[in-house]
């Protein structure tokens, strides 16, 4: 049975969080493979983590991302979360990974092996389709260390190289309000660590300096927010399974 087509101003949606964070997704992809894209606002400019799918322009259908100064920030390069990275000027990613944001093939992206109709629960409108699925690669790419600070005016967020999931995972902290964009090491529901370029080893060594920090809030790649004491019970349970 073919999928519905969904109209373009009804395929994203918002829902603000606390401490001006604002989560967009894209409601019809169902929730294993639907990315959270997150806006932060601060004084200075906003920032966005993540880029959704791709499939229907987000700057044009989200008027939180209308604004000209936003840092884009991509968490990882997976196709789920890099989709749109081309409408912002510069896409910031951490340095493992620039190659393939600069370069975003479907095989090394994911979308060869993870892209069909088991994703959706309605598709995005024509002329969209699978098979001509392409990634286009930002205009600049801007390459993140360890321990950066992305500044916002009255905010500042902390760079934390987490790889494990893939080489050039990151996730961002934010000390002052105790949260953490987590990126796709670690959400509420069911992790992914066995993708070509993902490490057990490097996975267990990010999960415990996560399990470090004094964590409120926890902004995923995937799934739900949930708080720092359940951040700690994830990954207690995580290590505790996989015997590291």
């Amino acid at each position: 049975m073919s999928l519905t087509r969904i109209n373009e101003q009804h395929w994203y949606r918002t829902a603000a969080k606390a401490d001006g964070i604002t989560l967009i997704d894209e409601p019809w992809i169902k929730p294993f493979y639907r990315c959270n894209i997150w806006h932060v606002q601060g004084s200075g400019r906003g920032m966005v983590v993540d880029f959704g799918l791709g499939a229907i322009p987000l700057r044009q259908q989200v008027a939180l991302l209308s604004q000209r100064d936003l840092l884009a920030v991509a968490s990882h390069t997976h196709f789920d979360h890099i989709g749109a990275a081309h409408e912002f000027d510069c896409c910031h990613v951490h340095r493992a990974e620039a190659d393939i944001l600069n370069s975003p093939d479907n095989t090394r992206t994911l979308a060869a092996q993870f892209l069909s109709d088991d994703m959706f629960e309605a598709l995005p409108p024509e002329p969209y389709s699978h098979e001509r699925y392409r990634i286009t690669a930002p205009q600049m790419v801007c390459p993140l260390e360890d321990g950066e600070i992305l500044d916002l005016g009255n905010r500042q967020w902390e760079v934390i190289h987490t790889p494990g999931h893939s080489p050039g995972g990151i996730a961002l902290w934010e000390a002052a309000t105790q949260t953490l964009i987590s990126g796709d090491l670690i959400y509420d529901g069911p992790l992914i660590e066995d993708l070509w370029h993902s490490d057990l080893t490097d996975y267990a060594a990010s999960m415990r300096r996560l399990r470090e920090l004094p964590v409120r809030t926890v902004h995923g790649g995937h799934f739900p927010s949930f708080s720092g004491q359940h951040l700690k019970q994830l990954i207690d349970d995580w290590l505790r399974q996989h015997d590291l």
